[in-house]
């Protein structure tokens, strides 16, 4: 695909580039530091010894994390009640 100025792939180039730039970052801020804990900080039950070793810098157990993802409630961003286009049909 021609882009003006720009030579052919340059394109592609530049969105291949922000998408390993973004994952770069979401992996860097997802990666817990430091050492893990033997028991949840929520909770206090224990860490069994695979997520610890799995996951280090862990501080939470699986039904803590569970539960903190669950609580977290996403909202659509387009009211398709009231966009003109779905009053035309």
């Amino acid at each position: 695909m021609a882009g003006g100025w720009t030579r052919d792939g340059a394109v592609s180039e530049q969105i291949e580039a922000s998408i390993n730039d973004e994952l770069a970052r979401l992996k860097a801020r997802r990666t817990p530091v430091g050492e893990s804990l033997t028991h949840c900080a929520d909770c206090e039950e224990p860490i069994p010894h695979a997520r610890r070793a799995a996951l280090p810098g862990v501080k939470l157990c699986l039904e803590c994390v569970q539960e903190r993802d669950g609580a977290q409630k996403f909202r659509g961003g387009i009211n398709r009640r009231g966009s003109k286009d779905s009053q035309l049909k």
